[in-house]
């Protein structure tokens, strides 16, 4: 029983204590009606009094309660959530989405069929038969493809010297293209238009003629190292093509320090075996043009033009650059790794 309650019980008594002895309903000995019965009223007011005390000190306290409990139920809520969003279950929505109008139907558990029998596979040691894979770094290579290979590598990791560094600066698709298609039309002739040729200036010979008259000098694309050599320190050479895997390099190491020396414009492009179809031959370690005809004079300072800003002016730029130096995945992982390793030792 609460204490409101007891009040409100203890006034009633009185109350009714006090009208019973003012209507004379009950017969109380004299003493009592003359000792407590003017008392009453003074109690009555006393307990009205504890009464209202009581219920406003009740009210503030059950106020306080109900804060409390409201607390209490959002803590509550909270774990809840909390719980259920860790078994991955998320937390009811306060508000609710209307259902679709037309519900599509579960799709129903795919019938299998029992004389299929499921049999997975075991890519263990002495099992199932492995699965196909590039095996082509097992393959046993010929000696000459290793040895290619084994030679690009060095190359890129050593040090290389600028002297054989400069021949990796080859020309572009543009330049290279405009050379070939001057060299393409400077062939050197065939043996069957050799030999006819020869047969025209022989015959005009016999008749008394000059061999000048049935056949004009052709103007033809120079090949043969020494032959090449003798041009250019000569300076007859108007263009001087070099290829840049020549194998040995010291064949034509050389050249571009003597066509600088003696001011002929000299370019490197990729492959001797390209500059080999243009005389007719396998490979070819150098070529050289010493004239052209008057229509390609100008295609031919066009082509010497670019290939003197690009080759001839920039030789001392070249002579300074080493090559090589360029190390492997692992190699530059393990540096990475050390640099990494001395910049947190700093730190710390």
């Amino acid at each position: 029983m609460t204490r409101a309650t007891q009040t409100v019980s203890l006034l009633l008594l009185l109350s009714s204590l006090y009208l019973a002895a003012y209507l004379q309903l009950i017969p109380f000995p004299a003493k009592i009606q003359n000792d407590i019965i003017p008392v009453l009223p003074f109690w009555f007011l006393v307990s009205f009094g504890a009464y209202l005390l009581a219920n406003l000190g009740w009210g503030v306290l059950t106020f306080r309660d109900t804060e409390n409990a409201y607390k209490e139920l959002l803590t509550e809520i909270d774990e809840a959530k909390r719980d259920l969003r860790t078994r991955g279950v998320d937390a009811p929505k306060g508000k609710r989405v209307a259902a679709a109008p037309f519900p599509q139907s579960k799709a129903g558990k795919k019938t299998k069929n029992p004389l299929f029998e499921k049999r997975p596979r075991n890519f263990g040691i002495g099992q199932d038969v492995q699965p196909q894979r590039n095996l082509s770094r097992f393959v046993k290579w010929p000696e000459y493809v290793r040895l290619q290979r084994q030679k690009k590598i060095l190359n890129m990791r050593l040090k290389v010297p600028p002297a054989i560094a400069q021949f990796q600066n080859t020309a572009d698709k543009n330049l290279a293209t405009q050379v070939f298609r001057l060299l393409t039309k400077y062939k050197p002739e065939t043996k069957a238009e050799k030999k006819e040729r020869l047969t025209k200036e022989a015959e005009a010979i016999k008749d008394g003629k000059k061999k000048e008259d049935v056949s004009k000098k052709p103007y033809v694309v120079k090949y043969g190292l020494n032959h090449v050599v003798g041009l250019i320190e000569n300076k007859k050479a108007s263009l001087v093509v070099i290829p840049n895997d020549v194998d040995p390099i010291e064949l034509v190491i050389f050249l571009p320090a003597l066509c600088r020396k003696m001011g002929v414009p000299y370019v490197i492009v990729k492959g001797k075996a390209r500059l080999g179809t243009v005389v007719h031959k396998k490979t070819a370690a150098v070529l050289a043009i010493t004239e052209v005809r008057s229509e390609d004079k100008s295609e031919l300072a066009k082509v010497v033009t670019a290939v003197k800003e690009g080759y001839n002016d920039k030789y001392e730029e070249h002579r300074r650059h080493w090559g090589g130096g360029i190390m492997g995945a692992k190699a530059n992982a393990r540096i990475a790794k050390k640099q990494k390793a001395l910049e947190m030792a700093i730190k710390i």
